[in-house]
C-alpha cells in the first residue's frame, strides 16, 4: 500500500517546466542570454575546491558585502536561494494555516502555489485593463486573515510596473499588520524614473520587504541566489524558517564576483533594455498587442489564442511561454534570436 500524500496536495498544479529543444531559440524562461564574466566563472571555480565544506549558514560575508553597497545593517538583509525562495520563507514566517496572501492575477505562479503548501489560502485580484496591479481593488480584497500581500513590480508576466504615487497610497492605506512583499527580481532592467525603489521604502516602513535577485540581470539563474531587505524583525523571521546550508559556497562566491563588477550588470541590463525596446517596437508595428514592459520579457495579451501561437513558434523553431487563456511572455534574448521570433510573428495569421 502506498504511503499516503496530504490530500490537499491535488489542488496544487505542479509547475511548468519550460521546455527545450534541439537547435531552438529558448525565449520562454527569463534568464539573460549572456553568461557571467570570466572572473565569476573563475571565483566558482575556486569556491568548487572547498566543496567538501558547508557554506557560511547566513551567507555572512556576502551579507556584509550588500549591506556596505546598499547602506543598510547587515541585520536588515537575508540571503536565500534566489528571491523565489525567500518569497516561500516570507509566507511560511508570517502565515498561519487559516490567513491569506493576496497577490495580483496573472502573476507570478509560485506565490499561490507557495501559499497552498504553507497550508495558507491563496486569494487573487485581476489585473486591470493595462495589464498592471489594480491596487485599489487589492486594497478592497484585504480581510483580517490577510497577512502578506505580493506586489511583482515589474510584474512577472506582463512586464507592467505601478507608480511611486500610486504604490505609496496603497501602502498608507494599508493596515500594517500586513507584510507587503515587493518582489523587484527585475528592478535592473527599469527604465522608467517613476517606478519606485523598494529599497528607499524599505527603509520608512517595517511592513515592506524587498526582495531580489542575481538570476536575472547578473547572469546567475544556474546557481540561484538572491537577497530579502526588510527590517530586523522580518530578517530574523526569514532565518527561522530558511532550509541550513541551502545557498551553496559557489552561489555565494558568485555573487560576491558579480558584486565586484557593476559596471558589467549596467551593460547587461543596459544591452536588454535597447532590445526589449525594439523588440516591442517591431511587435507594435507588426500589428500585435504587445505590453510596455519594464522587465526582460515582452507579454502578448492573446487571450484564447496564446496557446495556439506559442505551438506556430515552435513549429518554427522558437519557443515562447504559454500561459494559456492569457498571453505569451517573450524573453528578450540576443538581437538575432530576437529576429527569429519577429520572423515567425511576419508568418503567424489568425485563426
Amino acid at each position: 500500500m502506498a504511503v499516503p500524500v496530504r490530500a490537499d496536495l491535488v489542488a496544487v498544479p505542479d509547475y511548468n517546466i519550460p521546455a527545450t529543444a534541439p537547435d531552438a531559440v529558448l525565449l520562454n524562461s527569463n534568464e539573460v542570454p549572456l553568461p557571467p564574466p570570466p572572473c565569476v566563472v573563475e571565483a566558482i571555480a575556486r569556491a568548487a575546491v572547498d566543496g567538501h565544506r558547508y557554506p557560511e549558514w547566513f551567507s555572512d560575508t556576502l551579507v556584509s558585502r550588500l549591506a556596505a553597497d546598499l547602506a543598510v545593517p547587515s541585520a536588515w538583509i537575508a540571503v536565500g536561494c534566489g528571491s523565489t525562495s525567500l518569497c516561500r520563507d516570507l509566507i511560511q514566517a508570517f502565515c498561519s494555516p487559516g490567513d491569506e496572501i493576496l497577490c495580483a492575477w496573472r502573476s507570478f505562479d509560485a506565490y499561490p502555489v507557495f501559499a497552498r503548501v504553507a497550508g495558507v489560502r491563496a486569494r487573487t485580484v485581476p489585473l486591470d485593463a493595462e495589464h498592471r496591479h489594480d491596487l485599489w481593488a487589492m486594497l478592497d480584497a484585504v480581510t483580517p486573515a490577510t497577512r502578506v500581500v505580493f506586489v511583482c513590480d515589474p510584474n512577472n508576466p506582463t512586464g507592467t510596473a505601478v507608480g511611486s504615487r500610486e504604490l505609496l497610497e496603497f501602502l498608507d492605506r494599508l493596515p500594517e499588520r500586513v507584510l507587503v512583499v515587493l518582489d523587484e527580481a527585475y528592478r535592473e532592467f527599469v527604465d522608467d524614473p517613476d517606478v519606485p525603489d523598494g529599497l528607499a521604502l524599505v527603509r520608512e516602513r517595517p511592513n515592506v520587504a524587498a526582495v531580489r535577485t542575481f538570476s536575472k540581470a547578473y547572469g546567475l539563474a544556474g546557481v540561484t541566489i538572491g537577497y530579502c531587505v526588510a527590517a530586523p524583525a522580518v530578517v530574523s523571521a526569514v532565518h527561522k524558517v530558511s532550509v541550513p546550508f541551502a545557498v551553496s559556497r559557489l552561489a555565494q562566491a558568485a555573487a560576491l564576483a558579480a558584486l565586484d563588477r557593476p559596471e558589467d550588470v549596467r551593460a547587461r541590463s543596459a544591452a536588454v533594455i535597447r532590445e526589449r525596446n525594439r523588440l516591442y517596437a517591431r511587435l507594435v508595428r507588426a500589428g500585435q498587442p504587445a505590453t510596455p514592459s519594464q522587465a526582460n520579457f515582452v507579454w502578448l495579451p492573446l487571450g484564447e489564442r496564446a496557446a495556439e501561437f506559442a505551438e506556430f513558434c515552435a513549429r518554427h523553431g522558437v519557443l515562447v511561454r504559454a500561459f494559456p487563456g492569457a498571453g505569451v511572455r517573450v524573453t528578450v534574448g540576443l538581437r538575432e534570436e530576437n529576429d527569429a521570433f519577429l520572423s515567425a510573428v511576419a508568418r503567424y495569421r489568425e485563426p
